[in-house]
């Protein structure tokens, strides 16, 4: 009786040792497609802003900014509150000039969630969470075309990324309206030329340290 028990027991841990060999494949290539396919959802959205900065830019002579949320309010007549200070505030100016949505905001990263697609007031346009993506203000069109303007996902207040979300990707958009999805280093640096995307001798920023305005 006891023989018999033991051999049910081995024969069970037997049959999970199989199952669990043969689903880890299927779990480990699920998740990499998910990611996958969340990199390539926030790669699409940039591109919708990044159409949305240049038509800004021609109407305003430079990229949304501090300097031109004034303008845009009086242009506009929105109700919402415009500002420079983070990216949310910045891409608000890019609600209130044409881009009725919040949804190419959004970039599935820490801390994220989905946006309800109010933004007619303070109290639901680009609210905490709904925006995914940092920006580097002070640029206009007229800037080297391989200057990042739009990159996620920049840990708030550092300028290392998180490699969690894209699978160890950074999604970047240059001002030659290109998108690329660029391997994070162990350290959380995105690396040009072996050098800090962020680091001010890079040839695009002139010397100068990038104005990053961090999502909310």
């Amino acid at each position: 009786m006891r023989s018999r028990k033991k051999m049910k027991a081995i024969l069970w841990l037997g049959g999970m040792s199989i199952f669990f060999v043969c689903a880890l494949p299927l779990y480990t290539s699920i998740s990499k497609q998910r990611t996958a396919a969340v990199r390539t959802w926030a790669l699409g959205n940039v591109r919708q802003m990044g159409i949305s900065l240049f038509e800004f830019d021609a109407r305003y002579g430079r990229f949304p900014d501090a300097t031109t949320a004034a303008k845009v309010k009086a242009d506009t007549g929105t109700a919402l509150t415009l500002g420079g200070a983070t990216s949310n505030e910045v891409f608000r100016q890019l609600i209130a000039y044409g881009l009725k949505s919040e949804k190419p905001f959004y970039a599935e990263i820490a801390g994220s969630k989905k946006p309800d697609d109010r933004y007619h007031d303070d109290a639901h346009a680009l609210v905490p969470g709904e925006v995914g993506f940092a920006y580097i203000a002070g640029l206009d069109s007229s800037a080297d075309p391989g200057t990042p303007i739009i990159v996620s996902p920049l840990i708030p207040g550092t300028t290392l990324f998180d490699p969690k979300p894209f699978g160890g990707r950074a999604v970047i958009l240059r001002l030659d309206n290109s998108a690329a999805p660029l391997p994070i280093d162990p350290a959380g640096r995105v690396l040009l030329g072996g050098k800090d995307i962020f680091d001010p001798s890079q040839p695009f920023w002139k010397g100068k340290t990038p104005d990053i305005k961090w999502q909310e």
